[in-house]
């Protein structure tokens, strides 16, 4: 069982990446430039979706096509990985989407789950995961996990728009396949888990803190 990290250093990735970690960023910029950053990370981690080749008529002929061959399922990780949602489905618009929610226990840094709607049948189909932070990898391998439950293929393919090694390192050792796409694998964690250098909390920069 293995992670495969595939870095995207797409120069506007690295841009958006550059926007989304300045402290100054307003949140409705930061959201614009997260979505930005999604939209060309999911493109890239949906190069190897699986085509069918058929036939479409344009309004002079007929010429050969290449469809989708089954739509994926996409998994946000709530609350932060609705900044992926909107990309993800502006490519993927017939896409099934499920929602995990975790958050995350400031004391222990452990993931406490509060919701789990996943989509009953997931067999052979795609899954996506999507979240722009990997940090300690908690929330990742809970949903993983029950994605694996529910039947899912591996390598399950997660999109984060950064990554501390410390999380890649326990998703490896979680025991499932995972293709990881992300725009970095930065230094660290600190001491209250935040990865460094980072852009802070995700959830708090596209919707504010919770009271």
């Amino acid at each position: 069982m293995s992670v495969e990290t595939v870095i995207v250093d797409h120069p506007l990735v690295l841009d958006a990446l550059t926007r989304i970690r300045d402290i100054d960023t307003p949140n409705a910029l930061f959201r614009q430039h997260l979505e930005r950053i999604g939209m060309l990370l999911i493109a890239e981690a949906t190069q190897t979706l699986p085509t069918v080749e058929g036939t479409v008529v344009t309004p002079l002929t007929e010429t050969s096509a290449i469809r989708l061959a089954v739509q994926p399922v996409i998994v946000p990780i709530l609350r932060a990985g609705l900044g992926f949602l909107a990309p993800a489905q502006q490519l993927l618009p017939n896409a099934d989407i499920g929602f995990i929610g975790i958050a995350r226990n400031e004391a222990t840094h452990e993931p406490e789950p509060y919701v789990n709607k996943l989509p009953d049948d997931i067999g052979d189909r795609p899954v996506i995961v999507v979240d722009p932070m990997l940090a300690t990898g908690g929330s990742l391998i809970h949903t993983l996990q029950l994605l694996v439950e529910r039947g899912a293929q591996q390598p399950l393919t997660v999109v984060c728009a950064l990554c501390a090694p410390e999380g890649i390192s326990a998703v490896a050792e979680s025991g499932i396949d995972v293709t990881l796409f992300t725009a970095s694998v930065d230094d660290r964690l600190n001491d209250d888990a935040y990865i460094v250098p980072g852009l802070g909390d995700a959830g708090d920069r596209q919707f504010g803190a919770p009271a």
